[in-house]
């Protein structure tokens, strides 16, 4: 891999440490307030709608300059929504500026890839960028977790700068400008990226013309045979991989009695197991092979029914470590695939900004079903069961579209070669 491409993963790597540690941050937040406890996946819910509704615009926005530039301005905004927060400003609010941030920043980070690597290593960059972005959210949960620990805290809030007043009395302010420091880190790598030397299309300045040709581009991937397919994959992958986050929260409170700081950290167990699925996908399956790892997400689905049944810590983690291997192996094949399809059929922002839409509403309504459901007091043994069952049955009706649409591809193929002869 040449050089630029670790430049890149080190600053994809601290701004997703960042969002993640701050996540936690704010969901301690949440709780210093007394917030409702449906509040925490609100969260995330403000923290995805910059995606859905600024989707038609950052695409266009992330093609029209060099990627460096646009990471380091999506960046800044990040910095701007965690001082936000710091300054008291409610936390779903200060969470949305960062998720603004975060939408803008996307298309870049991924399509720099398409710009800066030949297709036949696409594969095994995203295996690694999944990999790194996975483990920055396992550290980022971790180090999110380690900070509200009052322990820690304490010891942390007691170090003081000779000279300096820093102003950082509380657990919360201490935590968010570690948070800050990890998203500086991640701006000065933004410095040093590598310039493509791509020719950028000038940004259009007409809103209208820059969502019908979104729109133009949604209905491309969506009709494209293989473009469904994977991009039906991702969308509920990142739906569930995001309501996951919180149901295991609930679940280790429940089943096995965790407060917060521990209960983030079984989240890393999950992500720690997308890693070593990310990895093996990356060494074994091709792009030609992609469409194969199907069938391992309706597993997923089905494991995840086993939560119900287990109440220890040594039975939690290989279970956790399961369900995460099993959707970061199906996972990063397909998002290859959705790469490739939508770079020949429209050019990388383009496409990133079409998969990001989707995705993100995908995850908007899955934690927002999440949400009525804690809001009825369903107990969390139920919302296991519910969300394991409708994984499966949704992908199980994507293999059943691949097999017809194979099918009718054979036809087509069989009336050519007929009509030849």
């Amino acid at each position: 891999m040449p050089f630029g491409f670790y430049i890149i993963m080190a600053a994809q790597f601290f701004s997703a440490l960042a969002d993640n540690a701050l996540l936690i941050a704010a969901i301690a937040a949440l709780r210093e307030m007394h917030a409702p406890s449906e509040y925490e996946p609100l969260l995330k819910t403000f923290f995805t709608v910059s995606y859905v509704l600024l989707a038609a615009f950052v695409g266009a926005f992330a093609d029209s300059m060099p990627k460096w530039r646009v990471m380091f301005i999506s960046n800044t905004i990040k910095i701007a929504g965690c001082s936000l927060m710091f300054f008291g400003a409610h936390p779903l609010v200060a969470y949305a500026v960062v998720g603004l941030g975060a939408a803008a920043y996307s298309p870049a980070k991924y399509g720099i890839l398409t710009e800066y690597l030949p297709h036949r290593l696409l594969v095994v960059a995203n295996g690694w960028i999944e990999g790194l972005t996975v483990g920055a959210i396992i550290l980022g949960v971790v180090i999110g977790g380690t900070l509200i620990r009052p322990e820690v805290a304490q010891t942390l809030l007691a170090f003081d700068f000779p000279l300096i007043t820093t102003g950082i009395d509380t657990v919360g302010e201490m935590a968010l400008t570690v948070v800050a420091v990890l998203y500086v880190l991640a701006a000065i790598f933004n410095l040093y990226v590598p310039d493509t030397g791509v020719d950028h299309k000038p940004l259009k300045k007409n809103p209208i013309y820059l969502i019908h040709e979104f729109n133009h581009c949604l209905a491309l991937l969506w009709r494209d045979k293989l473009g469904q397919i994977s991009l039906a994959v991702t969308t509920l992958f990142w739906g569930a991989g995001a309501t996951l986050q919180f149901i295991v929260i609930k679940w280790s409170e429940v089943a096995l009695n965790l407060d917060l700081s521990k209960s983030s950290m079984l989240q890393g167990v999950v992500a720690v197991g997308v890693a070593v699925g990310a990895i093996l996908a990356a060494k074994f399956i091709t792009l030609r092979k992609s469409v194969r790892v199907i069938p391992l997400g309706i597993a997923m689905g089905l494991i995840v029914l086993v939560m119900n049944f287990v109440h220890q810590m040594w039975m939690a983690i290989p279970l956790l470590i399961v369900i995460g291997a099993l959707s970061g192996f199906f996972v990063v094949p397909m998002n290859a695939l959705l790469q490739h399809r939508g770079h020949i059929l429209m050019g990388a922002g383009h496409s990133i900004a079409v998969q990001n839409f989707n995705e993100n509403l995908s995850i908007l309504i899955m934690t927002g079903l999440y949400y009525m459901m804690i809001k009825m007091d369903l107990s969390i043994y139920w919302v296991v069961t519910l969300f394991g069952l409708f994984v499966s049955g949704l992908m199980y009706m994507i293999r059943q579209r691949h097999i017809a649409n194979q099918a009718a591809q054979d036809d087509v193929q069989h009336l050519d070669d007929s009509a030849h002869h």
